[in-house]
């Protein structure tokens, strides 16, 4: 399932972004790749633990947790800190599965990748090319969000980006570990949960929203992982 999740960061909250990166030192983009990624990966990033990927991780975090949207098709159960990326012209990614499991750095501690997000800082206009191409039995899904959006998608998917012609693409990512591994299961949950949602606005007192919901938290107690 990919989902578009609007307006995750307000727009005092990207040019906080925007300002960060551009005062920054970035590194090759490759030291978080993995054996096959590292092969296709051209583009920069910001120092993974450094000061300032921390205080940008810390505003992407809050965000998420102020998105309902984003809790209700993700289930997170752990979130990989974020991470940040800059493709200037020429710089692309090519196709590439991501890793199905990161290590936290200096803990020990294993997220699972289940879904992979796509957080775009900079205005669509602002750059050409650099789309985010996501592969799945549908066919191929170009994105290309205006900045304080979030993609959503699974992380079984194959997806590259596409070379940056014009301009710089600057974009936070990263992973969720969901409570629900199974990404069809969350989809069911997905769709019952904005269904309850929808029902909720029209027939606020029907018999039935107590019964959906009990359905609801039946599956999600059948299926959650501890």
């Amino acid at each position: 399932m990919m989902l578009h999740i609007p307006n995750v960061l307000t727009a005092a909250e990207v040019a906080r972004c925007r300002t960060v990166m551009e005062q920054a030192d970035w590194t090759d983009g490759r030291v978080t790749a993995g054996h096959q990624s590292v092969q296709v990966k051209k583009n920069l990033q910001l120092p993974e633990g450094g000061a300032a990927a921390r205080e940008l991780g810390e505003l992407v975090l809050a965000g998420l947790e102020r998105t309902p949207l984003f809790i209700s098709a993700a289930l997170p159960q752990r979130v990989f800190p974020p991470l940040f990326n800059r493709y200037d012209t020429s710089m692309s990614f090519g196709s590439h599965v991501d890793g199905a499991i990161r290590f936290l750095p200096g803990t020990g501690q294993r997220v699972r990748t289940d879904v992979s997000a796509t957080l775009f800082l900079s205005e669509p206009d602002s750059y050409d090319g650099g789309e985010l191409v996501v592969e799945d039995t549908y066919g191929h899904h170009a994105v290309k969000l205006p900045a304080g959006d979030l993609i959503l998608y699974p992380s079984t998917s194959l997806h590259h980006v596409t070379p940056v012609t014009r301009g710089a693409r600057l974009a936070s990512f990263f992973w969720i570990q969901s409570m629900v591994r199974d990404v069809s299961q969350r989809a069911l949950l997905f769709d019952l949960d904005t269904a309850i949602m929808q029902l909720n606005q029209e027939v606020p007192k029907s018999p039935s929203l107590v019964m959906l919901t009990g359905v609801y938290h039946n599956l999600l107690r059948q299926w959650a992982e501890p």
